[in-house]
Order: structure tokens, then sequence, then C-alpha cells
């Protein structure tokens, strides 16, 4: 699987991945120490994050990215994201989960842009 070569390819590797269903690739698409903010006020780093994120791809449905805005300086980008989860899953359970990303990526020195920050539910947040 690809990496982001550009910080505006960032959110669409991230979906490639998160659809994939397999957390450890998208796991890759992540710093090392990167943050990632499950819910609102709660940061998380490490394995943590990396389960936190993995309850999102055990949804079993697919995410769509639609990026709002992308401003890059040197090696750090800043990203707004809108994205969504809508489906029926497994359980035969109706999930919508949406919102605004505020994002931050940083180009590492293998030149692939990764997260450090992500933060699904920075500017607005649905659920229902």
């Amino acid at each position: 699987m690809r990496l982001a070569e550009r910080p505006e390819d960032v959110p669409a590797v991230f979906a490639e991945r998160f659809n994939s269903g397999d957390p450890a690739a998208l796991a890759e698409v992540y710093e090392e120490g990167a943050l990632f903010v499950p819910e609102p006020g709660r940061p998380l780093d490490g394995a943590a994050a990396r389960a936190a994120n993995a309850a999102f791809v055990a949804l079993g449905l697919p995410i769509a990215v639609r990026p709002r805005h992308v401003y890059a300086t040197g090696d750090l980008a800043l990203l707004i994201v809108d994205w969504e989860i809508d489906g029926t899953d497994a359980g035969g359970e109706r999930v919508h989960v949406a919102g605004t990303a505020t994002d931050v990526a940083r180009r590492g020195p293998d030149g692939h842009w990764r997260y450090v920050i992500d933060n699904p539910f920075g500017t607005a947040a649905e659920a229902r």
C-alpha cells in the first residue's frame, strides 16, 4: 500500500488503509509517537491510540473523506478534513459517525507524509 507523497494525499491514503480493514496498515500512516484523539479531550498515543483507531476499523464500514483545506509549510501541514462512516454494522445496527478533523502531518526522513496529530472531531462532531 502506498504512503502519502504530498500533504494533500494524506487523507486519501488514510481512507485507503482504513477501508482495507487492516489496523496494522492504518497504523503506518502515523508517525511514531503520534496522537490520536478518538473523542474530544482524550488524546492517546502508542498502543492506546492504535487500539482506539482499530475500534473504528472494526465497525466494518468504509470511511469517506473530503479534504476541505491543506496548509503546508516546510515539512508540516495542517489538514481540515470532513469525514463520514455510515452504514449498517455486522450486527444490523445503523452506524453514522461524522466530523471535521483538524489534523497535523509531517514529512518524514523517507519523504512520506504521516499524521503527527489526528483529531477527527477537531471542529465539529456528529454521532448517532
